[in-house]
């Protein structure tokens, strides 16, 4: 009898490691998660371009399907990656997060380079003409995965530079639950905005009261307006996890001026207004500045994007690819 409460109490001893354990992973998940939330604000404005034009019973089967490449990305093909950048080489982990960094701040500032200086490809146009639906959705589905990887790549790395774990099976855990978190909030968020207009057009058809129709009405007529606000956020989030990142990777580097000297003008900004106001003006002011620098950045590597880096990928790959 004795034994068996022995073996009991090692039960429980063992059971409480384990919840410990649980709890550990999940507050790390959660911290790191954090950190990479303008990446995640991002990808959720993005994805939904990739089922417009779609007919609306295809659209829910073309989330999934990215989805799982979304899943298939960060955790076979980038976790691994990253646990062996973090246990064998982590001095390449501030240097590949500024090359993140700098696309963000290039995509960034080129959607709002393109919103004062339209322009098109007629290549991506012809690509995009809604001529062979299951072609043209095939090449969404694989166009959406790729760009999927870079935004992928950028929050595993942000995570796992967050990551404060005891062991490596810690931290591959921690980093797992953030990829799958991250990647089933973006995706079901992306699918309850493109059925949005779809509830409300049921609504506005078939709600029994005058009320239900007119909220049906209201939320058709709000889907430009949302696509529209997470368009702005999509892209202020990235100038500004762009800039900070290059900001706070140059400090590591050893060249901390510009960085210090944003912190002080922020610091300065917070304890000019009254003290409940202090952290919220000191972090906003911070955030402007650093979205500041990320589209100047930005800005600057629109020319080399377009004719350096293009052309030397256009080397490798087809003339259409590179477009």
């Amino acid at each position: 009898m004795s034994g068996l409460l022995a073996l009991l109490d090692d039960v429980a001893g063992i059971a409480k490691v384990a919840a410990t354990s649980v709890d550990d992973v999940a507050a790390a998940a959660g911290k790191a998660g954090a950190k990479t939330a303008g990446v995640i604000i991002d990808d959720a404005a993005v994805a939904p371009k990739y089922v417009q034009g779609f007919d609306p019973a295809r659209e829910l089967p073309i989330i999934w399907r990215i989805t799982r490449g979304s899943l298939f990305n960060k955790l076979v093909l980038l976790m691994p990656v990253a646990m062996l950048l973090a246990n064998f080489a982590p001095w390449a982990i501030t240097p590949l997060l500024m090359l993140g960094g700098s696309y963000l701040c290039f995509e960034g500032a080129e959607k709002i380079f393109h919103v004062f200086f339209p322009h098109a490809s007629h290549e991506i146009e012809q690509d995009m003409s809604i001529k062979d639906p299951g072609h043209l959705e095939e090449q969404k589905i694989k166009g959406a995965i790729k760009t999927d990887f870079i935004l992928s790549a950028e929050i595993m790395t942000i995570a796992l530079a967050a990551i404060e774990a005891p062991n490596v099976w810690m931290q591959a855990a921690t980093l797992a639950v953030v990829g799958i978190g991250v990647t089933l909030a973006v995706y079901g968020s992306v699918a309850l905005i493109v059925k949005m207009d779809d509830v409300g057009l049921f609504l506005t058809q078939n709600a029994p009261t005058p009320i239900g129709r007119g909220l049906g009405r209201g939320m058709v007529k709000f889907m430009p307006v949302l696509m529209w606000l997470l368009s702005v956020v999509g892209t202020a989030a990235m100038l500004w996890v762009g800039g900070s990142i290059i900001i706070h990777g140059l400090e590591v580097l050893g060249f901390g001026w510009l960085g210090h000297h944003i912190h002080d003008l922020a610091y300065a900004a917070g304890h000019a207004v009254p003290a409940g106001w202090a952290g919220f003006v000191e972090w906003s002011a911070k955030a402007t500045m650093d979205g500041i620098f990320g589209v100047t950045l930005g800005l600057a590597l629109i020319p080399i994007a377009t004719k350096v880096i293009g052309p030397v990928m256009g080397m490798f790959t087809s003339a259409k690819a590179s477009h």
